[in-house]
């Protein structure tokens, strides 16, 4: 960090030569060089920043030719002048100390002879050393992210390593204002994320927010939370950690052993259409230990655990899941391809007590031909339940199923329809009795359960209800409630009061101030649409109420 006017002024060597400050303006100002020179038209090789040493011969000139001289310093940008006194001028007098006061131009003078190379030479050493300093630390910040990405750290040693880095408390959320990742410092934890939707929802963007993920994609924002201001030093690393959040988002993750990892290979060369042939498809899966000659169902594992903080323990766990999986498979003498994809969830200030974290298995199961396929998906799926949950910390598992086939690629493709089933049911607030669950069993809550964490969906559902999520915020008061119940009940004001047990004229007061904080009209059929749109997105995201 540069030295400023005053941090040069309380330097020994100028101390020594008895200074006297004619104008404090701006004493603040950094110093990027200093320049020594009695020219009365120094400023037009001068670039800026610079502090000026002179002896004052072009101030010992008339008024109208010191006051140009000023008027050139400042606007070549100058941190500030410095006079000694005695070799041409005795005072500097009230014109140059007013002409600087207009200008906001920091004017000091010396009383005493002082050798302006001890002076050049104390402040450049400084200068340099500080230049120095901070190519070590810019160059320590790209060897520390560098490693990191390397070893695919976790969300958390990432921004665990920003916090240590500026000593101060990092949060990583998502455009959803959900916490993924926390690291309080001189702070608890619980403080950090008190509140922590209001809180993030009314912070002003700056130096102390930086966007992550890549230009046209955002998914998150790294934010510093410290009570001085964000430095020069404090963006370079919240920057560099934003790339490396990034990076991880698009590395997978979590693979078990040469076996497991094959057939992970196979399923993506699948889906992604990498096996066009049929009997390539089928002799590559039977190497791997597929039945051939059956009928293939596409299924999809869809598993919510208690987040450990500890990557080893929740690597274990992911391992753990894969055995259970295995071995209800081998329970019934089922025949399936999988791969496991860990799932990081929120952490912090969420809608559920306990923070989640997440496996999900994506299946080809084959099945024997002539066999009724949902009599044996329901034995296959309820001892693959049974196995799953009892892992460690799984606190609920579903399943997902997709169209079955005879064509191995065909099945892969409804892999994509598997997942999406999966992720509706888990979303779904009633607990799930079924074995399984395909896509006749999941309604328009499920559709939007689909698409909830897209952050073109956040961005709309952001934008949507903002206004009146920060006043409420600001007012105390619950509006957005309000408007939930009367989308709800479809805009029936008698069934609203009602339930609200408030009289019509309150409640109609209530829907105008709404009206007035949106720019809606409530009445109209497509903003209600809209409106109760952004509400679901928010309840499935974890920022409205359970209902």
């Amino acid at each position: 960090m540069l030295l400023t006017v005053a941090d040069v002024l309380a330097t020994p060597v100028v101390q020594a030569g008895q200074p006297e400050v004619i104008c404090g303006a701006h004493l603040d100002r950094p110093v990027r060089w200093v320049h020594v020179s009695d020219l009365a038209e120094v400023a037009d090789v001068l670039v800026g920043a610079e502090l000026i040493l002179t002896t004052g011969q072009a101030l010992a000139a008339p008024e109208p030719a010191r006051v140009a001289y000023l008027r050139s310093l400042a606007a070549a940008g100058v941190a500030g002048l410095v006079v000694e006194l005695g070799s041409y001028v005795s005072e500097l007098g009230p014109v140059v100390a007013a002409t600087a006061a207009d200008l906001g131009l920091p004017v000091i003078v010396l009383h005493r002879v002082t050798r302006f190379v001890e002076i050049t030479e104390a402040v450049h050493r400084a200068i340099v050393a500080d230049q120095y300093a901070e190519l070590e630390f810019a160059r320590t910040v790209h060897e520390t992210f560098t490693e990191l990405s390397v070893r695919r750290a976790a969300l958390a040693e990432i921004v665990r390593t920003v916090a240590t880095m500026l000593d101060a408390s990092v949060v990583l959320e998502d455009l959803a204002h959900r916490v993924l990742a926390a690291t309080a410092r001189h702070t608890t934890s619980s403080a950090l994320l008190e509140n922590w939707e209001a809180t993030s929802r009314l912070l002003p963007g700056g130096e102390g927010v930086v966007d992550v993920g890549p230009q046209m994609q955002r998914w998150g924002r790294l934010i510093l939370r410290a009570d001085h201001g964000p430095t020069p030093r404090a963006r370079m690393v919240l920057e560099r950690a934003a790339q490396t959040l990034t990076l991880h988002r698009m590395i997978d993750k979590d693979r078990f052993g040469l076996h497991r990892r094959a057939q992970t290979g196979l399923i993506a060369d699948l889906v992604e259409g990498r096996v066009g042939d049929e009997r390539d498809a089928q002799a590559r899966a039977a190497a791997l230990g597929l039945h051939r000659h059956a009928r293939y169902v596409p299924l999809s594992i869809e598993i919510d655990a208690v987040a450990d903080p500890d990557p080893v323990a929740a690597q274990r766990r992911s391992a753990a899941v894969v055995e259970a999986v295995t071995h209800g498979l081998g329970l019934v003498g089922a025949s399936a391809l999988s791969a496991t994809e860990h799932r990081p969830g929120p952490r912090g200030a969420g809608a559920r007590s306990l923070a989640i974290d997440g496996e999900r298995v994506a299946m080809i199961l084959a099945l024997a031909r002539g066999a009724v396929v949902d009599e044996r998906l329901a034995t296959v799926c309820a001892a693959v339940l049974t196995e799953v949950r009892r892992v460690d910390g799984v606190r609920r598992a579903v399943i997902g199923v997709g169209a079955d086939s005879d064509s191995l690629l065909d099945t892969a493709s409804g892999l994509a329809d598997a997942t999406e089933v999966a992720t509706v049911a888990a979303s779904m607030r009633a607990a799930p009795t079924r074995m399984f669950f395909r896509s006749a069993d999941i309604r328009l809550r499920g559709l939007l359960s689909l698409i909830r964490d897209d952050p073109r969906v956040q961005s709309f559902a952001e934008t949507e209800l903002s206004a009146l999520l920060r006043h409420d915020i600001r007012h105390g008061s619950d509006l957005t409630a309000t408007l939930r119940r009367f989308l709800d009940l479809a805009g029936n004001k008698t069934e609203l009061a009602k339930a609200l047990a408030i009289s019509r004229p309150t409640l109609y007061d209530r829907l105008a101030r709404i009206e007035r904080i949106l720019a809606v009209d409530l009445d109209d059929g497509e903003s209600r649409t809209s409106l109760h749109t952004a509400l679901l997105v928010r309840e499935l995201t974890g920022g409205g109420d359970p209902r």
